[in-house]
C-alpha cells in the first residue's frame, strides 16, 4: 500500500497511554443556515494531540475528530476542499442519497496537492434523517487516508419528529468510533495491517466519560468511521433501542444488548441511564473468520450514571413509515460474488472475478426500477458490503428471511455466505460504485462500477 504524505520508518505500532477519563467532547459543528451549509475544508498533515501525546495525523481543518456537518432535508451544501496531502484525495458523503456525478458525490474526482475543488450537493426534501459520515475515497489510498484521520460525522436532522413529544428535547451524543496505529510520532500510513495493535477512540478520545442521570433517556449516534475494523458494542445491564440504521429511520423500534457495527455502518439509538454508578461501554471480542481478523475486547468509554434520577420514559414501539420492497416489481436479478486470491499469490480482492477499474462499467441498472441482487461471499472472512447513492433492503441472509425494519447502505456478508438485497434506483442517474467497506480490501480491488442509466 502506497502511503500518503511523509512516511515514517517502519517500527512496531506504539500503544496509547492509560486513559484519562475526560468528559466526552462533542465534535465542533458546521450547521446549515437558511437552507445552505457553506464551509471550507483544508486537508493537511499536521500534529494533533492524541492519547496524551503530539502525533502527526491527516486532518480536516486541523482536527483528528473533524467538525460535524449538520443539515436538514432539502438543504444545499457547498464545500471548498483545499488539498495539501499527497498524492491526491477526494470526499465521499457516505450513505447520502444525492447525485454521484459532477461536483456532487463523485468519487472519481482526484484533488491533487495545491488544488481546491468546489463540491456542491443539492439534497432531496425527502432525505432520510439520521447519522451519516464523510471520508476520503481517493482510490487506492482510502485506507491510509481514513486511518490517518480523514473521517467525520454528518447529521441530517429530523429523527426527533418521530419521537413522542416528551423525548424530542433529550440530550444527544455523537459516539464516533475510529482508531489509529502509532508509528513513532505519526499515525501509520504504510503497510497497514488490519489485525495490528490499534488504539480505539470515541470522538478522538481514549476512554472518555459519558455522563447520564439514572433513568434519563439520551440519543446516541453510534458510527463506525474507521478504515477497517469491526465493533461489537455492549453496555452491561443496558440495551440499545434502535431508532435508525444507516441513517434510515426504523418502522418499529428494536432493542439489543449487543450491536455488531461492521466497517462503515451506523446506528441511532436511545439509551436510558441505569442505577447510580459506572459501567464500561465496550467492544466485545469478534472474529471475522479463519482468513480474517480477531478483534479483542476493549473498553471504549465509561458511562457514569449520577445526579438526580428521572422516571424512565416509556419508549416508542412504532416509529417512522415503512419502506418495503418485498412486493415491488423486480426488473432484474443479479449475482455479485466477493472473492479473494489464495496465498501465496498475494492479497487480491475481487468482485465477480475482477479487480476495480474505474474505466470499466461492471453493472448497468435502469433508473426508477427495483433490482434484486444475490451477494455471495466465497471468502473465508467476512466482508462489509456497501452501496453508494441508493440504499437497499436486506431480504435474506444465508437463506433465512431477514426482518428489515429499515433500509441500509451496509450489510455484513458471512463467511462463505449470501445476502439477498433489493435496491430501488431513484432520482439520480450516473456512475457510482459498490464495494467492501473494509478499506484495505477496497484499495486492493474489491470495488466495482455501477452505471445508473435513464
Amino acid at each position: 500500500m502506497t502511503g500518503v504524505a511523509a512516511a515514517s520508518p517502519a517500527t512496531t505500532p506504539a500503544a496509547a497511554p492509560a486513559p484519562s477519563g475526560e468528559p466526552l467532547r462533542e465534535p465542533p459543528q458546521y450547521t446549515s443556515s437558511h437552507g445552505v451549509l457553506r464551509a471550507r475544508i483544508v486537508v493537511e498533515r499536521r500534529k494533533v494531540e492524541l492519547a496524551g501525546r503530539k502525533v502527526y495525523a491527516l486532518t480536516y481543518n486541523g482536527f483528528y475528530m473533524p467538525p460535524t456537518l449538520r443539515l436538514r432535508p432539502g438543504d444545499r451544501m457547498e464545500l471548498a476542499m483545499v488539498n495539501k496531502v499527497r498524492p491526491y484525495t477526494n470526499l465521499h458523503v457516505h450513505g447520502l442519497h444525492v447525485s454521484p456525478v459532477g461536483h456532487s458525490d463523485n468519487v472519481f474526482v482526484h484533488i491533487h496537492p495545491g488544488q481546491t475543488f468546489h463540491y456542491r450537493y443539492q439534497f432531496p426534501r425527502d432525505l432520510a434523517p439520521g447519522t451519516y459520515w464523510y471520508h476520503s475515497h481517493g482510490h487506492p489510498y482510502a485506507a491510509p487516508q481514513v486511518l490517518g484521520g480523514m473521517s467525520g460525522i454528518i447529521i441530517v436532522d429530523g429523527l426527533r419528529r418521530h419521537l413522542p413529544p416528551g423525548l424530542r428535547t433529550i440530550e444527544e451524543h455523537v459516539v464516533a468510533l475510529k482508531d489509529f496505529q502509532l508509528e513513532d510520532d505519526a499515525i501509520r500510513s504504510e503497510n497497514i495491517k488490519i489485525g495490528a495493535p490499534t488504539n480505539r477512540t470515541v470522538n478522538g478520545q481514549i476512554q472518555p466519560r459519558i455522563q447520564i442521570r439514572p433513568g434519563e433517556t439520551q440519543l446516541w449516534r453510534l458510527a463506525n468511521i474507521s478504515a477497517n475494523i469491526y465493533y461489537r458494542l455492549h453496555l452491561p445491564g443496558q440495551r440499545f433501542h434502535v431508532i435508525a440504521q444507516d441513517a434510515n429511520p426504523v418502522d418499529r423500534v428494536w432493542s439489543a444488548d449487543t450491536l455488531l457495527i461492521p466497517a462503515g455502518a451506523r446506528y441511532d439509538v436511545l439509551v436510558q441511564g441505569g442505577p447510580s454508578g459506572r459501567v464500561d461501554l465496550e467492544t466485545l471480542p469478534y472474529n471475522t473468520g479463519p482468513g480474517g481478523n480477531q478483534f479483542p475486547q476493549v473498553t471504549l468509554a465509561s458511562v457514569v450514571s449520577g445526579g438526580a434520577p428521572e422516571r424512565p420514559a416509556q419508549l416508542p414501539s412504532t416509529f417512522a413509515p415503512r419502506h418495503d420492497l418485498s412486493n415491488a416489481r423486480v426488473a432484474a436479478r443479479r449475482t455479485v460474488v466477493f472473492s479473494e486470491s489464495d496465498p501465496p499469490s498475494g492479497d487480491k480482492y475481487y468482485i465477480n472475478g475482477r479487480t476495480f477499474d474505474e474505466q470499466r462499467v461492471d453493472i448497468r441498472s435502469r433508473l426508477n426500477t427495483v433490482e434484486e441482487w444475490t451477494v455471495r461471499n466465497t471468502a473465508d472472512e467476512q466482508h462489509s458490503f456497501h452501496m453508494h447513492t441508493n440504499d437497499f433492503q436486506v431480504m435474506s441472509v444465508n437463506g433465512h428471511p431477514y426482518k428489515a425494519h429499515s433500509l441500509q447502505d451496509t450489510v455484513n456478508l458471512p463467511v462463505d455466505g449470501t445476502a439477498v438485497i433489493r435496491i430501488r434506483f431513484a432520482d439520480y442517474p450516473g456512475r457510482t460504485v459498490f464495494h467492501c467497506h473494509i478499506l484495505n480490501h477496497e484499495d486492493e480491488g474489491m470495488m466495482a462500477v455501477l452505471q445508473i442509466v435513464r
